[in-house]
């Protein structure tokens, strides 16, 4: 495998500290992190590969044209790998503004950066260079929910050609930047390659989203608070696997082409927390010098805590990916079952404490 040089926007992000680990420990490919180190972003995600010589971080807001630009003819990268983006749904209800600073005007940015790189590449380098775009299933929007279907009609998933209905600020903002990166490659001949996740879960997830808040809130006694009656279904992808596919398509996907990643896993918000609630009970129960300073001592079983609050403004119901495009052509399937890799996940945040505090407290 000849080596290459990444530049990785969001690199110490949840989903780019997975990907930039992977990287280093698994290839021979060199890692520039590109991170404007925001609440979500914690370089504690990256200590396991943080000594590497392959690794490089530059702490740069990717809205900073000039910036970019500089790390474009310093590090001179093979594939940029765009992951940098605000991506908590009710964050985006309380606060849209950042949400199109970063998700539209920082991949504006980075595209024209990376445009003018390219152009200014000689062969073969300029025929090798790579722009991946990372998204969400969100840009979608939702599909048609159990409850709305009668039992002999096949639900519908989504495929790289289902038309966009983004719901939230968040999904709309990364649907605008999907179609920026598709007319970048339309309109210039910028190569790209695009791909669109469902929900990830796994170690050093921030903990405002809903495994990592649930094993949390559970271990100080706290209530868990499920949005509606938990009836929202979303596909859940373990962190790593994501990883894999991600490098996958950088390095194999056609020019031009949008491949879905997916787990295989549909799941109700509410038989999430009860598979969560069930794990710690096994893992941590309550009785155990692990959870001594739970508030209420006379807890039985975390699912005690559950607690059920208004719903999300446009809360959509149903997210299910069709992978089976990138299965097909480059031969990538999960290797994570919802199970294996919910165990996995409960372990890591209980021998991880330390590194759940000091993400809260920064």
């Amino acid at each position: 495998m000849n080596s290459k040089t990444f530049l990785i926007t969001g690199g110490a992000g949840f989903i780019g500290s997975a990907l930039v680990r992977h990287i280093i420990k698994h290839t021979p490919h060199t890692v520039i992190n590109v991170d404007k180190i925001t609440y979500a972003g914690n370089l504690q995600s990256l200590s396991p590969i943080e000594k590497s010589e392959r690794y490089h971080f530059a702490q740069v807001d990717i809205c900073d044209s000039k910036a970019v630009a500089d790390l474009f003819q310093h590090f001179c990268p093979d594939v940029v790998m765009h992951l940098a983006a605000e991506s908590h749904v009710d964050r985006s209800i309380e606060g849209p503004s950042a949400f199109i600073e970063t998700n539209i005007v920082g991949t504006y940015t980075l595209l024209e950066q990376a445009r003018t790189y390219w152009e200014s590449l000689g062969e073969p380098k300029r025929s090798c260079f790579r722009f991946h775009h990372v998204s969400t299933d969100e840009v979608f929007g939702d599909l048609p929910h159990p409850d709305q279907v009668s039992s002999d009609h096949a639900l519908p998933k989504f495929l790289e050609t289902t038309p966009y209905a983004p719901s939230s600020p968040y999904s709309a903002s990364k649907a605008s930047s999907d179609h920026l990166v598709r007319a970048w490659h339309r309109t210039y001949g910028l190569p790209v390659v695009v791909t669109n996740c469902s929900n990830n879960y796994g170690p050093y997830q921030y903990p405002e989203k809903l495994i990592p808040l649930m094993i949390l809130n559970a271990l100080k006694g706290e209530p868990l608070p499920v949005y509606g009656q938990g009836n929202q279904i979303r596909d859940w992808l373990y962190v790593t696997d994501h990883a894999e596919a991600l490098l996958r398509v950088a390095l194999e996907g056609r020019i031009g082409d949008t491949y879905n990643i997916g787990g295989h896993n549909e799941k109700k918000n509410i038989d999430v927390v009860y598979l969560l609630c069930d794990l710690l009970d096994e893992l941590a129960p309550p009785s155990s010098q692990k959870t001594k300073h739970l508030k209420q001592s006379s807890l039985h079983s975390y699912r005690d805590l559950i607690t059920f609050v208004t719903d999300r403004p446009g809360h959509d119901m149903r997210y299910a990916i069709d992978a089976s495009k990138i299965q097909r052509e480059l031969n990538w399937e999960p290797k994570e079952t919802f199970e294996s890799g919910l165990r996995k996940t409960v372990q890591w945040y209980l021998d991880n404490q330390a590194w759940c505090q000091n993400a809260v407290s920064t």
